[in-house]
């Protein structure tokens, strides 16, 4: 009896599991038994590896053959053990040297002629192994890009199983080549394409400094969705963390060539309005996948259209924006993603859309208007921080030629204004005033006492609830990083008060 050991990582979520891949070759029938829960891609991986030993001049044992994946409990899913099982099947046949590789981890998936095929998750595999302990990793040469992005961990990338058992007979490491080219350049959107607005612009600023959620409301081809595409621009660079962070949800949904390894671009996410909640949440019937606003964590998650959304879609980000993570449960098991976004809605004010000014080009019943904007459940509205209307340019605006505001320039404003959130939140567990407690709103971070007076009478008067007193009262401390104040007075919050109401529109 011959019996091989070698190290993976199966990955729960966004949490890595070591897994023990052990190979044991006995006398007996030919035969071949995969134990540990495995699902039906890995499985299939039995005709996979026989063919690509094949294939690769190694020997497939005509013996009877067992692989085990331990923790037993733990359900694996995926292509991505193929690799180790056919080392270890290698290394139980005495064809490689078992060697000490306590401290490595193999990954990938096996083509029929011995290719190593890229595979999902490297990045949150590698993060995870590196806080298991893990100094070496083997990783398809396809996937080095992003396997490199994790420092603590040797990685060696490779084209085929023979260059595998090549590396692993005499440690010569092939050739590697691989290009990262960090994407800390902003995209060639800029604020300065959008004209005239000047209100909807400020809100995007405010929204910018706090992470506010945001409602813009207004006719078609007024500048909605041009607003929302800029956000991303008025967010400073993603931090280090940050980047590994949403790196790791792309990798695993497999976005992550179209984002880019290394981008410090805050993600931008606008599924169309006929998405399911599966594929806004997450979820999945075998695999448990990530969902658009998980996707945009740490970014902005833009639906255009939002009163056509299908019933319940909208409703089920109600729990994410408050916790900012998602929990899916299936009979598997719980899994969590993350899910910290800066929400932006764009709906029209009417079904036909040009309900505007005088709203004389309108086809729509009051009644008609007023069911439309009621698809926007109050529950989700009562979450939104910023709503305010887009009016059309004006003759005046679209003759003009100066340009506004570029994004450079807002964005140096935001970032120093939450340098001054940063200051004031230091030792805390938040840097946003989007994420300020409650219960230290209402000690030490109120605002001035005519402010505070101002809120209460609203309160009193039933024009806001609990939370809507929270909202207004953080987004004023945006409004007075905005303009270099300390404490929020009367004007900001009056001024937050009437962009969360969006009295003019609603």
């Amino acid at each position: 009896m011959t019996l091989a050991r070698i190290k993976s990582i199966a990955l729960v979520g966004l949490t890595g599991h070591l897994i023990d891949i052990e190979v044991d070759i006995s006398d007996g029938l030919p035969g071949y038994t995969l134990l540990g829960l495995p699902d039906a891609a890995l499985s299939e991986s039995r005709e996979r590896v026989r063919s690509a030993l094949l294939n690769s001049g190694a020997p497939w044992p005509n013996k009877r053959v067992t692989v085990s994946l331990s923790p037993a409990w733990l359900p694996k899913s995926g292509s991505g053990f193929d690799l180790p099982i056919a080392v270890a099947l290698l290394i139980a046949q005495g064809l490689i040297a078992q060697g000490d590789m306590s401290r490595t981890v193999l990954m990938g998936e096996l083509a029929l002629d011995g290719g190593v095929k890229p595979i999902r998750g490297v990045l949150p595999a590698l993060l995870a192994a590196s806080h298991l302990g893990i100094d070496g990793a083997v990783v398809p040469d396809a996937n080095l890009a992003e396997a490199r992005a994790v420092k603590e961990i040797e990685v060696v990338g490779i084209k085929t199983l023979t260059e595998v058992i090549s590396f692993l007979e005499t440690g010569e490491i092939p050739e590697q080549i691989y290009s990262v080219t960090p994407q800390s350049t902003y995209s060639q959107l800029d604020l300065s394409d959008v004209v005239g607005q000047g209100r909807a612009r400020f809100a995007l600023e405010i929204a910018a400094i706090g992470s506010h959620h945001l409602l813009f409301i207004g006719p078609p081809g007024t500048g909605k969705t041009m607003l929302a595409e800029r956000i991303p621009t008025l967010l400073p660079p993603l931090s280090q963390a940050n980047v590994l962070a949403v790196g790791a949800i792309h990798s695993i949904a497999g976005a992550l060539d179209e984002r880019g390894v290394l981008s410090t671009l805050p993600p931008f996410i606008a599924p169309h309005h006929t998405t399911t909640s599966t594929a806004m949440i997450g979820g999945g019937a075998h695999v448990i996948r990530p969902g658009a606003c998980s996707l945009a964590n740490e970014g902005v998650l833009f639906i255009d259209e939002a009163p056509e959304c299908n019933s319940g879609v909208l409703d089920a980000l109600r729990q994410p924006l408050e916790s900012g993570s998602v929990t899916i449960s299936r009979a598997s098991g719980t899994i969590s993603f993350p899910a910290n976004f800066l929400l932006v809605l764009a709906a029209n004010p009417c079904p036909c859309g040009k309900y505007s000014g005088r709203g004389r080009s309108c086809t729509c019943s009051a009644a008609q208007i007023r069911r439309y904007l009621q698809k926007l459940s109050g529950p989700l509205l009562d979450r939104i921080d910023i709503r305010t209307y887009v009016e059309a340019p004006t003759r005046t605006e679209m003759m003009q030629s100066d340009l506004g505001e570029s994004s450079a320039v807002v964005r140096e404003r935001v970032i120093t204004a939450r340098a001054m959130a940063a200051e004031r939140f230091h030792g805390m567990s938040w840097t946003l005033n989007s994420r300020i407690p409650a219960s230290q709103l209402r000690h030490k971070y109120r605002a001035g006492k005519d402010g505070m007076i101002f809120l209460h009478n609203e309160l009193e008067k039933e024009r806001l609830s609990a939370r809507g007193f929270h909202k207004v009262l953080r987004l004023s401390w945006s409004i007075a990083d905005r303009f270099g104040r300390t404490v929020p007075n009367y004007e900001d919050v009056e001024m937050a008060y009437h962009l969360r109401e969006g009295a003019e529109f609603l």
